[in-house]
C-alpha cells in the first residue's frame, strides 16, 4: 500500500471510481481553478531569506544571480513560496507521493539500471507526501512560465498547461483499469521515439562519466586524478573535508543492496569536490566525489547532496530525511538510480547517488511551435504515473472525470500562479537593484 496509507477492506475500481468522483462534493473541479493573491508580498525577502537558512551564505548570491535572469528561474527557486500560498488552498482530499518540485525541469532523462536512457521525474529534495494537486499546480505553473520564456502566446501557454492536465487525466483513466505490477512498469524510454524528447535524449546520451573526466578532470601524476577547479563552482575538497567524505561512507554503503554494494568495493576514491548545481538547491552541502575502478576507462562519480525538510509538509518523526528523499524518489521513478542512498555528513542528512549518468532536461528555448503541448503532455503522463504508484488511480481518476472541466481549470490557475510569480519576480529584481540582496551571475 502507498506510504502512511491505512489498510482499508478491498474495494472494487468501479468503487473506487465513485469514492473519487464524490470528492468533488468537498472541492469542484472547476474551483481547482480559484486562485486567491497574497497580494504585495512585502515580506518577499524575509520569505526568500527563511527558506536558505543554515545554507552556504558565500553561495547565495549565485543563486539570487541565478534567480534574478527571468521568472522561470525565479519559480525555481522558490517553491516555498508556492508552498505557502498553496497551503492555505482547499483539496479534494487525494493524497499521494509528491515531488514536491514538479516544473518542467525536474522531468528529464537518464540511465535505468540496464543503461538504456529513460525520461521520468528525477529531483525530490522537496519530496513529502500530500495532496497530489499540488504537484499538478507547479506543473502546470511551470508549463505557462517556460511558454512565456520561450516565446509563446497566452494562448498557446494555456494550451499547453491543458494539454498537461489532458494527458495526466486520460492517463489516470489507463492506469486505474492496469494491474498494479503493470503500473509499476510503465516507462518512457529513449526508443519510444518520441519527437518532443529527442534533445533531451540527445543530450543525455552525451553526458556520461567518461565525458565528464575528460572535462571536469586533470590528471594528476602517473596514477591519479583530481578535480579541475573552478571557483566559486567548484573547489577542491580539503584533506580535512575529504576524511569526512570517507567518513560517511560507511553509513552510505548499508543503504544499498548487497550487488550493488559488492559493485561499489571496486571503487577507490582519488578526489572530491565542492559543486554549485541548479538553482534551488545552490547553498546545501553538495561534494562530489571522483572514484576510479578496474581501470582509468572507469570512473565513477558519487554525489553527496544535503536536503532538508520540504517546503510542503513536515517529514515524518525520527527519519532520517536523506532516506526519505531517497524512498521518495524510488516510490515516484519507475527505475531509480542503483546508486541512490543516504548518509550523514556535517552533521547533515544527506542523498547519495550518482553524477553524470546521461542526465539531461529541456531548455525552455527548445519548446518551440507545438513543442510545448507535445513536451507538456509527456509531462502529464509521466506525473500520472508518479501518482498512480504512490495513490489510488482509480480515485483520482473519478475525481477527474471525462470531461475537460479540471483541465480547462488548471490552466486558469496556472495563468494566475505565473502572473502571481512575475510579480515577485520583478520585486526581487527590485530588492537585488537596492541592495537588499547581492546577486552574482556565475
Amino acid at each position: 500500500m502507498a506510504r502512511n496509507a491505512k489498510a482499508t477492506p478491498w474495494r472494487s475500481i468501479a468503487d473506487r471510481r465513485a469514492a473519487g468522483k464524490a470528492c468533488r462534493d468537498r472541492l469542484a473541479r472547476s474551483d481547482q481553478g480559484t486562485w486567491k493573491a497574497p497580494g504585495a508580498r512585502g515580506d518577499l525577502i524575509p520569505k526568500l531569506m527563511a527558506a536558505v537558512a543554515g545554507r552556504q551564505a558565500e553561495l547565495l548570491p549565485i543563486r539570487w544571480g541565478r534567480m534574478s535572469q527571468s521568472p522561470f528561474p525565479f519559480y525555481r527557486g522558490s517553491a516555498a513560496l508556492m508552498a505557502e500560498d498553496l497551503s492555505a488552498s482547499p483539496t479534494a482530499g487525494l493524497e499521494t507521493e509528491l515531488c514536491g518540485d514538479a516544473h518542467l525541469l525536474n522531468l528529464g532523462a537518464y540511465a535505468d539500471p540496464e543503461g538504456r536512457l529513460v525520461f521520468d521525474l528525477n529531483d525530490f529534495d522537496e519530496a513529502c507526501r500530500g495532496p497530489f494537486e499540488w504537484d499538478l499546480k507547479r506543473l502546470a505553473a511551470s508549463i505557462v512560465l517556460a511558454g512565456r520564456e520561450s516565446g509563446h502566446s497566452e494562448e498557446d501557454c494555456a494550451d499547453g498547461a491543458r494539454a498537461m492536465a489532458a494527458s495526466w487525466r486520460e492517463s489516470l483513466h489507463r492506469y486505474a483499469e492496469m494491474p498494479a505490477r503493470e503500473v509499476a512498469r510503465v516507462l518512457v524510454r529513449a526508443e519510444d521515439g518520441s519527437k518532443p524528447l529527442a534533445p533531451v535524449f540527445t543530450k543525455a546520451a552525451l553526458d556520461t562519466p567518461a565525458a565528464l573526466l575528460a572535462k571536469a578532470v586533470v590528471k594528476d601524476g602517473e596514477n591519479s586524478f583530481r578535480f579541475i577547479e573552478k571557483p566559486p563552482l567548484v573547489r577542491r575538497l580539503s584533506r580535512q573535508e575529504m576524511a569526512l567524505a570517507l567518513a560517511a561512507l560507511p553509513e552510505y554503503l548499508e543503504t544499498l543492496p548487497p550487488s550493488w554494494r559488492q559493485v561499489m568495493a571496486r571503487y577507490e576514491v582519488l578526489d572530491g569536490a565542492q559543486r554549485v548545481m541548479g538553482c534551488g538547491s545552490i547553498g546545501v552541502l553538495n561534494w562530489v566525489l571522483l572514484c576510479r575502478g578496474v581501470s582509468e576507462a572507469d570512473p565513477l562519480f558519487i554525489e553527496f547532496k544535503g536536503v532538508r525538510p520540504s517546503s510542503w509538509g513536515a517529514s515524518p518523526v525520527h527519519v532520517h530525511r536523506g532516506r526519505e528523499v531517497a524512498e521518495s524518489a524510488q516510490r515516484l521513478q519507475t527505475w531509480a538510480d542503483p546508486f541512490l542512498g543516504w548518509t550523514t555528513l556535517k552533521g547533515q542528512p544527506c542523498l547519495v547517488r550518482q553524477w553524470s549518468d546521461h542526465k539531461a532536461s529541456i531548455e525552455p528555448a527548445l519548446l518551440t511551435g507545438a513543442g510545448l503541448q507535445d513536451y507538456a503532455a509527456l509531462c502529464g503522463m509521466v506525473l500520472a504515473k508518479a501518482q498512480a504508484r504512490t495513490g489510488d488511480p482509480a480515485m483520482l481518476a473519478g475525481y477527474a472525470g471525462h470531461s475537460d472541466k479540471l483541465d480547462r481549470a488548471l490552466a486558469v490557475f496556472a495563468k494566475a500562479d505565473g502572473d502571481q510569480v512575475e510579480r515577485d519576480w520583478k520585486a526581487f529584481k527590485a530588492a537585488v537593484s537596492d541592495g537588499q540582496l547581492e546577486a552574482l551571475q556565475a
